[in-house]
């Protein structure tokens, strides 16, 4: 028999977006913390550390048992969530930047983008919050060695680190299309 997590890995191949839907990470006490993927959401359900709260259409079907997919999840114990910056990770940078190319405002899939050294590396530019934005291939190509201002581009905005103001408004941003969300985005 196969598990859940057997078909969780299948059930990927049939429809490989249905598993990486967000969804909204509540605290024990509602507070919205986070936004993962429908399938860590599912881990998080069945190793008993989270409450479904609210439900999408679909579901993952394993020979035991039927699932539906999470669109919210609380979690059952309260955690402290110490005021931190979040890691500098390309995912990070792809969603600050809100997968836009910041020099021509396109809106490409995470694996159509690169990072850019806004002030490139063999001119001393660090690999920072502030030196890094998300970028498309083409963009990346033109403006090669050189500034922004060198290559007649211009930051849509400029770089900051990603913060618990930026985290909550992206989860603003995704609750906007979905109504489920609503109810529990109160800022």
């Amino acid at each position: 028999m196969k598990s859940i997590a057997q078909t969780i890995k299948h059930d990927r191949f049939q429809d490989p977006d249905r598993l990486h839907r967000p969804v909204l990470v509540l605290n024990a006490s509602y507070e919205p913390i986070n936004i993962c993927a429908a399938r860590r959401a599912i881990v998080l359900l069945i190793k008993g550390v989270a409450a479904a709260e609210e439900h999408a259409h679909h579901q993952v079907n394993s020979n035991r048992a039927t699932l539906n997919l999470p669109t919210v999840i609380r979690l059952l114990e309260y955690r402290r969530i110490p005021h931190q910056s979040r890691a500098l990770s390309r995912k990070n940078i792809l969603m600050r930047d809100r997968y836009t190319c910041q020099y021509c405002q396109r809106v490409t899939p995470s694996g159509e983008l690169t990072l850019d050294h806004v002030i490139p590396r063999s001119r001393a530019g660090e690999t920072t919050w502030e030196n890094l934005v998300a970028c498309c291939h083409p963009c990346n190509n033109r403006k090669g060695n050189r500034t922004p201002e060198e290559a007649g581009f211009k930051l849509q905005r400029a770089p900051r680190p990603f913060s618990l103001h930026t985290s909550r408004h992206l989860m603003r941003l995704l609750g906007k299309s979905d109504d489920q969300w609503r109810k529990y985005l109160f800022y």
